[in-house]
């Protein structure tokens, strides 16, 4: 397939985001309980090409998709023809929303992905002013990384797309003060067999769940819980911290 003929849902950025995103359900139990019990509708922030929106939708939720990539956001959209999503394209730093949310969710280390304390406090701005009444943010972050175990290398999360193979590969972690690194290697081969390879990283800032909640308290929102999402064979857990409007 040609780039030209691709649809959104097959473009690069949409099958990158599926390899590495797209097979990980291990948050899905925490954000079941939650939108169980806060109700509709539910917005997710960094919803990408739909992971979590569609599968609350499916659940019978109605959802509101956001992202900031156009090429996510059209996928998305294609995915979920047919269920009750919303994609939206906009700025997770700052937003308007079609109608108020009952429930607000930033998974997959959403906050932890904006550049800095300011960045987060917009967003976290953002919600407070558009939660119903009653309504909660539930932001999955991680506090640490584990030490590396020995044992059996990772294995390279990997997805065939039109006869094109991608596979995307941890290498290591690299911890400092202020951000974590996270370095992957990208593999592409073609049909006819020709092998590319891509460094890639992703850096989330170092953020406690104590800090998330201090920075919180300056937009009005208060500590409600803490859940836990269980750690896998190739994810790190997360913790969730769940805020509410003071009372």
């Amino acid at each position: 397939m040609t780039e030209g003929k691709r649809s959104a849902s097959t473009s690069e950025a949409a099958i990158w985001h599926d390899v590495e995103c797209g097979a990980y359900a291990a948050d899905f139990r925490v954000w079941d309980e939650l939108a169980d019990r806060c109700g509709d509708p539910v917005l997710e922030l960094g919803a990408g090409t739909g992971r979590l929106a569609i599968h609350l939708a499916r659940r019978g939720h109605r959802v509101i998709g956001l992202d900031h990539d156009p090429v996510l956001i059209a996928a998305q959209g294609e995915r979920a023809a047919g269920l009750p999503v919303t994609p939206l394209l906009a700025d997770a730093r700052g937003f308007e929303l079609p109608e108020p949310v009952a429930l607000a969710l930033a998974p997959m280390q959403l906050l932890q992905m904006l550049a800095d304390r300011a960045e987060r406090l917009a967003c976290l701005d953002s919600i407070a002013a558009q939660l119903l009444p009653g309504g909660r943010l539930a932001a999955a972050m991680v506090e640490g990384m584990p030490e590396p175990e020995e044992g059996e290398p990772l294995l390279p999360d990997v997805r065939e797309v039109d006869g094109w193979v991608y596979s995307s590969l941890p290498l290591e972690a690299t911890v400092g003060p202020e951000h974590i690194v996270v370095h992957r290697l990208r593999q592409r081969v073609s049909p006819s067999g020709e092998l590319t390879d891509t460094p890639d990283q992703v850096t989330i800032c170092t953020l406690t769940a104590d800090e998330l909640e201090g920075e919180a308290a300056e937009v009005g929102l208060v500590p409600i819980e803490r859940l836990y999402i269980d750690p896998t064979e190739d994810h790190v857990g997360s913790t969730v911290v769940v805020l509410g409007e003071e009372a």
